[in-house]
C-alpha cells in the first residue's frame, strides 16, 4: 500500500475526475486520464483560454511535463488518453529537465 497526501490507496490509479492539490500550486488540478503508472491533470488557464498540466509518474515519484519539444494538447480528454498511451507505452516519458518530485497535499475522490 502506498501513502498518498494521509490516505491509503491499494492502487495508485486515481478516479477521473478527482481533484488534486499539490503544495507548490495554488489550484488544484482535474484528473483527466489515469492508470497505475501514470496521471494526466489539468487546470484551466482562462487568460488563454487553455489548460496547464502536469503528469504524475508514480513509479518515479515525480511530475512534470511531456519530453516533447513541441507537445500534442491536453484540451480534450482523447488528447489526455493518447497521452497517457504514449507514456505507458514507452514512446515518450516526463521531461527529464522539467520535473519536480511528487509533493501531494490533498486529493478529492470522484466517486
Amino acid at each position: 500500500m502506498k501513502e498518498i497526501a494521509g490516505t491509503y490507496w491499494e492502487t495508485t490509479k486515481i478516479p477521473i475526475g478527482s481533484k488534486i492539490k499539490f503544495y507548490e500550486e495554488k489550484q488544484k488540478y482535474t484528473i483527466r486520464a489515469s492508470n497505475v503508472a501514470f496521471a494526466i491533470c489539468t487546470k484551466p488557464m482562462n487568460a488563454l483560454h487553455t489548460v496547464l498540466y502536469t503528469i504524475i509518474d508514480w513509479g518515479n515519484n515525480i511530475r512534470g511535463t511531456e519530453n516533447l519539444i513541441f507537445g500534442l494538447g491536453v484540451e480534450t480528454d482523447k488528447e489526455c488518453r493518447e497521452m497517457l498511451k504514449r507514456l505507458t507505452e514507452g514512446k515518450t516519458e516526463v521531461s527529464s529537465r522539467n520535473n519536480i518530485k511528487l509533493n501531494i497535499e490533498k486529493i478529492d475522490v470522484c466517486e
